[in-house]
């Protein structure tokens, strides 16, 4: 029988140096693939912004509160011919790191954001970093508006959603469409929820936002929908005998600072030219009177889908309005203002302080590119909070009303983009997911 030899066989010190070298390859490879994946699933970044702390008159004040408000771009409403500059901005894949990013950067106590959904995605990572939050949409739109607050700092007492489309504001009539006073259904709402403050006896906040209808033609409709929101701010806070909370309001009120409704907010008298604005405005939409016959196919109740021609300047589908449709004429649209409140603003008042004190730096206002006189407030709102390839403009503000008891003072503020940051037009990798930028203001209650 014959008897199998075994070999020990023994690799050289080459072949073993040559496996060796072969296995710290392939360790190489797998981790530049791990690497990879990794880094595709990074938050793009985005642009970071300076912080502008002002000096404070107040030796102790009672408490701070850090308000943040972004309109954040509806995916639902991207259309990629209203944005051509922006390419992979609009994929979801790229603008949702980079918003969750940035809203989580100014680690605000408080946030108001617009044309909110995918809200499954948002609200996972504003409660992984300790939010809580409410969200309200108006009637058939994919997208609203949610309130977000940090938990530790403050827990929801109640909320109330507003919707413009059936808040009356004439009380003299028997007709409901007349008390109303409505020029077109918009289906756009104001959302408000009442915040105490934890570990505080009987003190929080009221905070208001809202996106008010986008058709820059319709100025009456708009100025109707924030006077309504402050009346009702007001009501909300009364209701609940909380009348030495402070009111924060703020949102995309899609109209600039040189607005019949922004000096209506602010307590400013309408100037000539505001009032020939609201008087070429008052008209009657298909919405409301659907004997009108159609001048235009398609419907524009969404922002960017109008189909007129020049959306900022035509109002189709309409007819001018009379005394029997019950629109507000200025003088009862003032007094829908002055009962309420006087609101002041965040930016405007930061900004001017900034100036005042000799220490502009790299300040650049609304009232620095349009003929506002710097006296008139608005004039020192941020030059743009929405830059697009075809748009450009301001319309996002922080707004607070303050109480017989508790003063309110604007301790800093996110200081805007520049204009030649946003040059190719928002979105934009690298610089903001949105076509608006965020504001983000902090605030001295005493």
């Amino acid at each position: 029988m014959e008897t199998k030899r075994v070999f020990d066989y023994k690799p050289t010190p080459e072949q073993l140096a040559l496996a060796e070298e072969r296995r710290r390859q392939r360790e190489a490879k797998k981790l530049q693939q791990q690497n990879a994946q990794n880094q595709a699933h990074l938050p793009p970044m985005f642009l970071p912004r300076l912080w502008k702390s002002l000096p404070s008159t107040q030796s102790a004040p009672r408490s701070t509160m850090k308000v943040m408000s972004w309109n954040l771009l509806a995916q639902c409403l991207i259309r990629s011919n209203l944005f051509p500059t922006s390419s992979k901005a609009l994929k979801t894949s790229h603008r949702e790191p980079m918003i969750h990013a940035e809203i989580l950067s100014h680690s605000a106590d408080i946030m108001c954001l617009q044309e909110v959904d995918r809200l499954e995605n948002l609200s996972s990572t504003l409660e992984q970093a300790g939010y809580s939050f409410a969200y309200a949409a108006g009637p058939g739109k994919q997208h609203g508006c949610l309130i977000a607050y940090k938990q530790n700092k403050y827990s929801r007492v109640d909320e109330l959603i507003i919707e413009y489309d059936k808040q009356e504001v004439q009380e003299d009539s028997s007709h409901p469409a007349t008390r109303i006073g409505s020029s077109r259904i918009t289906k756009n709402i104001g959302f408000m929820v009442a915040l105490a403050e934890v570990g505080a006896d009987h003190q929080g906040v009221i905070i208001a936002t809202t996106h008010l209808f986008w058709h820059p033609a319709f100025t009456y409709e708009r100025a109707r929908q924030a006077g309504i929101l402050i009346r009702e701010v007001l009501n909300f806070r009364q209701s609940m005998k909380l009348d030495h909370w402070p009111c924060i309001i703020a949102g995309d009120f899609n109209f600039t600072p040189d607005d019949p409704a922004y000096s209506l907010l602010v307590g400013d008298s309408l100037t000539e030219a505001q009032s020939q604005r609201l008087h070429t405005s008052r008209v009657i939409h298909i919405t409301i009177d659907p004997t009108i016959v159609p001048t235009a196919k398609k419907a524009d109740d969404e922002e960017g889908d109008g189909s007129e021609a020049d959306p900022d300047r035509v109002i189709n589908n309409s007819r001018v309005a009379t005394s029997s449709d019950g629109l507000l004429s200025d003088l009862e649209l003032t007094s829908l203002f002055i009962n309420g409140a006087k609101l002041r603003s965040a930016y405007d008042e930061g900004q001017r302080t900034q100036r005042d004190n000799g220490t502009p730096g790299d300040l650049y206002t609304f009232g620095d590119r349009v003929s506002l006189p710097p006296t008139r407030l608005g004039a020192h709102e941020p030059m743009w909070t929405s830059y697009t390839n075809y748009w450009k403009t301001t319309l996002d503000y922080i707004f607070f009303v303050d109480t017989p008891k508790h003063s309110i003072n604007v301790a800093g503020y996110l200081n805007p983009h520049r204009t030649t940051d946003m040059e190719a037009g928002l979105p934009q990798i690298g610089v903001c997911g949105s076509d608006h930028i965020s504001l983000c203001a902090e605030l001295l209650l005493s």
